[in-house]
């Protein structure tokens, strides 16, 4: 689990395409101190599994339905990403309960700039504008955030001076994709609820009985 708080900003150093695949080489000095292969790291909200470890540098395969899911297909040599690493159990939870299980991407639609925040507005592609909530929670390239304003097809979110010059979101443009995820809470109650509301109606305690008696 991660918690959507970036620890550091780093960058893609090599990509190797697979056959089914890609094998992404990335650089991040903090998130390797003390990593191991098969440890997790968070890259723009996307949870991936180290293979190798090199100095400051760790690789990463992935999949072909998390490139088709992510916009971890986009990226090249150069290109900056959000770290994390797990949350240690235990320790506080400044944003909120992260997967890195992306569900789909957006697009930066527009940012307004004020003297101390900016104001940027997502697109949410269709199926996900049902679990963002005004003041709720939403990672955005694995930033935790919280939702200003929320469309049908769209939410807005302020960007304060520290996530702008620490992740990725401080040099998005318009047009530019980014990865989201929505509140695991909010997909466990609509299914709950569903299952709920699909369950046939259970027959009050005693009542075949009362009815056995009735029928004599």
């Amino acid at each position: 689990m991660f918690t959507g708080i970036v620890e550091e900003l780093g960058e893609v150093t090599a990509v190797e395409n697979l056959h089914d695949a890609s094998r992404f080489r990335l650089r991040g000095p903090v998130v390797t101190d003390g990593a191991k292969h098969g440890d997790s790291i968070a890259v723009n909200g996307v949870c991936l599994t180290v293979v190798t470890l090199d100095g400051d540098e760790f690789t990463a395969d992935v999949m072909a339905e998390t490139l088709d899911r992510s916009g971890l297909g986009a990226l090249v040599p150069g290109s900056k990403v959000n770290l994390e690493r797990p949350t240690a159990v235990g320790a506080r939870l400044g944003g909120h309960i992260v997967q890195g299980h992306v569900d789909g991407t957006g697009t930066m639609v527009d940012r307004k700039a004020s003297e101390n925040w900016e104001i940027v507005k997502v697109s949410l592609p269709g199926g996900l504008g049902r679990y963002v909530v005004e003041k709720g929670s939403i990672t955005v390239d694995g930033v935790s955030l919280t939702v200003v304003d929320a469309g049908p097809d769209y939410f807005t979110v302020s960007l304060i001076p520290t996530t702008l010059a620490l992740t990725t979101l401080g040099s998005k443009q318009p047009g530019d994709p980014v990865n989201l995820e929505v509140d695991i809470v909010a997909k466990y109650v609509e299914r709950l609820l569903g299952a709920r509301a699909e369950a046939p109606a259970e027959a009050p305690a005693g009542s075949a009985a009362v009815a056995g008696e009735a029928g004599r």
